[in-house]
């Protein structure tokens, strides 16, 4: 199957592509697009490997399902579009960011600047029905994301995973923590930031192993 993703991605994921459950996938989320109105636009799917090849990728950050509302999803976990308010985890995000770093709160919550940098901003479930969280859930999404985490954990060693909240850590449970960094902590969702969120300082962590396996920190 010829699947529109940024190339390296497309070699290291080739065999994804041409599993069954993906043809599947593809099949549902072509439906869904042409009969209801989904989350992120359709170019917008693949945006965070677009914006972080396999061999550029220092971070990965996890995050569950796009946002399901107008003009917020765009492909990058946590992420919104530029001029669009920032939903309640993303503020509690900068506010952490803010602690940590000393970084006033950023005018957008545009976040492809961290992509561009190595920071894989990767949701378990791509595609979402507007106002329907969770609504594309248990269709294909997560085994292929899955299959990216296995293939950077396999291939790539030196990573930083920011886990927030049991559900990335139950998806990256497998990673190894003695190769790479693996940070956890609760989700920066209003409903949990203060149970360990705020002050886990991810910003600050994920900089000084960067700099401690020689490589560039993020400008975040």
């Amino acid at each position: 199957m010829d699947v529109k993703i940024e190339p390296s991605w497309k070699q290291q994921l080739a065999g994804e592509f041409e599993k069954p459950y993906f043809k599947e996938l593809t099949d549902f989320v072509r439906k869904e697009y042409q009969t209801a109105t989904v989350y992120p636009p359709g170019a917008c799917i693949f945006n965070a490997f677009a914006h972080c090849p396999f061999n550029r990728v220092k971070v990965v950050i996890l995050g569950q399902d796009p946002y399901h509302e107008p003009g917020q999803a765009h492909g990058l976990c946590f992420s919104v579009q530029d001029g669009t308010a920032y939903p309640p985890s993303l503020q509690n995000i900068f506010k952490e960011l803010e602690a940590d770093l000393g970084k006033p709160i950023p005018r957008s919550g545009n976040l492809l600047r961290w992509a561009d940098q190595g920071v894989l901003l990767l949701n378990a479930t791509l595609t979402v029905r507007a106002h329907q969280a969770g609504s594309h859930q248990g269709k294909g999404w997560e085994t292929f994301t899955d299959a990216v985490i296995h293939r950077l954990a396999e291939a790539r060693q030196h990573l930083v995973y920011i886990l927030w909240g049991a559900y990335a850590q139950k998806k990256g449970a497998f990673i190894d923590g003695k190769c790479n960094l693996v940070l956890r902590s609760a989700h920066p969702s209003p409903l949990s930031a203060y149970r360990g969120f705020f002050g886990s300082k991810p910003f600050s962590k994920t900089n000084d192993y960067l700099l401690a396996t020689g490589q560039e920190p993020i400008d975040w």
